[in-house]
């Protein structure tokens, strides 16, 4: 048996807070474009709709990989960091796929970023396609 020796904690009021205005700023992204459109187009609007709101925002971040003692330096992008703190991957497909929510957990664990989200706009209702993951 696998015993997680690190035990999961409740974000803090400030990761709330970030949390709140990331869901906060997809709702108004999809309520104005609605679903069907090209995934960049989404990240460009979430974008710029967080930063309306003051956020500090980084777009396609590079996180570099270590494996033992090699380093891979072009191993993983980010699609949305938001005050370094929590990770949001954003889709635009008309089909879930599962290994999504592995890969954001993934990009979780390798970036030491504790909140993330997955956020799809190809749905009818957005409140549909917005996932929030805790490490």
């Amino acid at each position: 048996m696998i015993v997680n020796k690190t035990p999961i904690t409740e974000p803090t009021a400030e990761e709330d807070r970030l949390a709140t205005q990331i869901v906060d700023g997809a709702f108004q992204v999809h309520q104005k474009l609605g679903p069907g459109l090209l995934e960049s187009i989404y990240e460009k609007c979430f974008c710029y709709e967080l930063s309306k709101r003051n956020l500090i925002i980084q777009q396609q971040v590079m996180v570099p990989i270590q494996y033992d003692e090699l380093i891979i330096n072009e191993g993983l992008r980010l699609d949305v960091l938001v005050e370094n703190r929590i990770i949001c991957e954003l889709k635009a497909a008309e089909v879930t796929n599962p290994v999504w929510k592995a890969q954001l957990l993934s990009y979780m664990k390798l970036a030491d970023k504790r909140l993330g989200f997955l956020i799809n706009f190809n749905v009818k209702r957005i409140k549909d396609g917005i996932e929030r993951f805790i490490l």
